[in-house]
Parts: C-alpha cells; sequence; structure tokens
C-alpha cells in the first residue's frame, strides 16, 4: 500500500497528463511545437530546392543567359529558392518563437534592401557627377 500511496504522491505534483512539455506548447524534447519538420515537409522543400537549382542550370547550359529576361528569371528563381529554405528548413514563420525570428528576418531584408539601394544610388550620382573630360587612363 505505501507503494501505490508514493507514486500517487508524484501524479500529483505536476508530473501527470499536463507534464512538464505537454501542456505548453512544446514536443517530447522541450523543442517549441512546430519548431522542426515533418519527414514530408523536408522532402517537399528538397524537391523544390532540386527544381528551383536544375531550371537555372538548364538556362544557362542552353546559352540563353545572354538575354535580360533570362537573367531577372534566374534571378527570381533565386529569391524563391531563399524563401523556400527559409519555410522548409529553416522553419521560419509567425508562429515560431513567437514570430521574433520572422520579424528578424523582415528587418535584415530592409536594412540590406536599402544598403543595396543606396550604394547603386550613390555609385550613380558619382558617375554622373564626375568632372567631365577627366580620363583616368590618361594619369602618370
Amino acid at each position: 500500500m505505501s507503494t501505490h500511496a508514493h507514486s500517487d504522491h508524484h501524479a500529483d505534483h505536476g508530473h501527470g497528463s499536463h507534464g512538464a512539455h505537454g501542456g505548453h506548447g512544446h514536443d517530447d524534447h522541450g523543442h517549441p511545437a512546430g519548431a522542426h519538420g515533418t519527414f514530408g515537409s523536408y522532402m517537399i522543400g528538397f524537391v523544390l530546392s532540386v527544381i528551383l537549382t536544375v531550371i537555372p542550370f538548364w538556362l544557362v547550359m542552353n546559352g540563353t543567359l545572354d538575354n535580360t529576361t533570362t537573367t531577372v528569371v534566374i534571378l527570381a528563381l533565386a529569391v524563391v529558392q531563399i524563401i523556400v529554405h527559409m519555410v522548409y528548413f529553416l522553419h521560419m514563420n509567425g508562429r515560431v518563437e513567437g514570430g521574433w525570428s520572422m520579424l528578424a528576418m523582415i528587418f535584415t531584408i530592409i536594412v540590406v534592401v536599402i544598403m543595396f539601394a543606396g550604394s547603386l544610388w550613390v555609385m550613380y550620382h558619382l558617375n554622373t557627377n564626375m568632372m567631365p573630360g577627366h580620363d583616368m587612363s590618361k594619369m602618370p
């Protein structure tokens, strides 16, 4: 009888159905729910990554890279592949870590776009505002 009372004692201290991980949206290893993908989601990400790699490779190998439209298509496929990697392999969505990882990624993208656009703007205006007739190749 003392053994049965002893096991009931442990069940009353939070080790029951709402254990340390079960009732708080965590998996069996203590990680947040949804933080890990399933085999199927990894396979979907892998297949999409292969497709998004083969298409630009095929475009380049066929010599269609000279076309400006093809270059834009390749860049667009690269952006799509980045998104596929973030969603299927890095598991970035609005639910993981309370949305903070997605917010950090959006902030990073905004900073990179501002830096890239600002750098292009500065380089363009430096080129157009150079002194006329100034030829750097004739310098000693």
